[in-house]
């Protein structure tokens, strides 16, 4: 019997699983729609498309489904002014450009900020649900989407930051362990000190908020979103599960990093974005890192773009941004339809078997 919590009963759900937002082209509309279509909330990550392209993403999805799916957007931050020493971050990519037959990278240039283009796109493009991560909205953002009748969503790393985010209006928190893969969404606090694992973080924030709490991060198959419900989340959002999948944009040497990884393959870097995120280690990782790091986000980013895109082409996986979870030993090659049904059943089962520990010897 199908799982229900307030999260499937709330935005018409089946299972209560989401498919995190997979900024950068991981979730391609066919991966959306396929979770949809298998009865969880799929997410297109749009922090990094232009409006017109959230505009056709989303058309995309609502031609393959009817199912109600999401679109999640970085809150907007205030843009650091352009760094002025550039030179040395310029001269530890320089090598990898030229292996990669790219020219000699040079100060990197940042668009200006589109938040609102884009909050403007999402609000038109169909979604159900509006999610976003790196702070608070701002207040007139809140009402926009409000106004339309989206579910809203915000990403916590702390109790606090979730506080912060219950009183600016959202009707249900994500809540990011330390153990998730990609960008963290720390806002409130240092990030070191915000690296709280999602056992522990779950039930603290559940107690402290009266909205309802998603728990991520680590979470891979249906043992985690049994131990999520069991915290008192309502549900369990999974990025790296979802990378492995037929239906995911990224490469095939991403794919295989990930599925032939180990737990102790990923840690947080500042190498391809200035912004820590988890990733599977990899050579420009390691020595980026070792040699001081790079720019402040988004200027490192804008930096390692052209690299990560002309190593995507090239299926090089040891210049791409291999943004995945501590869970990676459980991933599978398989389509996300049948995904969402094994978490599905799997959790199920869990919740009905008895503990190890009662079982008679």
């Amino acid at each position: 019997m199908p799982l229900r919590t307030v999260l499937t009963e709330r935005l018409g759900l089946t299972h209560p699983i989401v498919q995190a937002p997979l900024a950068g082209g991981g979730d391609t509309p066919a991966l959306v729609a396929a979770v949809a279509d298998a009865g969880a909330l799929g997410f297109i990550g749009a922090a990094y498309l232009t409006p017109a392209q959230i505009a056709e993403s989303a058309r995309e999805v609502r031609a393959r489904t009817r199912r109600p799916f999401g679109i999640n957007l970085f809150a907007p931050l205030p843009l650091p002014p352009p760094p002025r020493e550039v030179e040395a971050a310029l001269a530890r990519v320089a090598p990898f450009y030229a292996e990669l037959g790219l020219a000699r990278p040079t100060a990197p240039a940042v668009a200006p900020d589109t938040f609102d283009a884009q909050l403007a796109a999402a609000l038109d493009s169909g979604a159900a649900v509006f999610s976003f991560t790196f702070g608070v909205l701002p207040d007139a953002a809140t009402t926009a989407i409000k106004a339309r009748g989206l579910f809203l969503l915000g990403t916590a790393t702390t109790v606090e930051e979730a506080l912060a985010l219950e009183r600016a209006g959202v009707d249900a928190v994500v809540t990011q362990g330390s153990e998730a893969g990609g960008h963290r969404g720390t806002f409130a606090t240092d990030f070191e000190a915000a690296m709280v694992g999602t056992i522990a973080l779950v039930p603290q924030v559940v107690d402290a908020v009266r909205v309802p709490v998603v728990a991520s991060g680590g979470l891979m198959d249906g043992r985690g979103l049994a131990a999520a419900l069991v915290l008192g989340a309502a549900g369990a959002q999974l990025g790296t599960a979802f990378l492995t999948c037929d239906e995911a944009g990224v490469p095939a040497a991403y794919k295989d990093a990930i599925l032939t990884a180990r737990e102790d393959a990923t840690r947080l870097t500042r190498a391809f974005s200035g912004r820590p995120a988890r990733g599977i280690v990899n050579r420009f990782m390691t020595e980026v890192d070792r040699a001081g790091g790079g720019l402040p986000f988004p200027w490192q980013n804008a930096l390692t773009r052209p690299l990560r895109s002309a190593a995507a082409q090239a299926n090089r996986a040891e210049f791409l941004s291999l943004w995945a979870g501590q869970g990676v030993r459980l991933a599978r090659r398989q389509k996300a339809a049948e995904l969402v049904a094994r978490v599905a059943a799997e959790a199920e089962a869990a919740l009905r078997r008895p503990c190890a520990a009662s079982r008679p010897s």
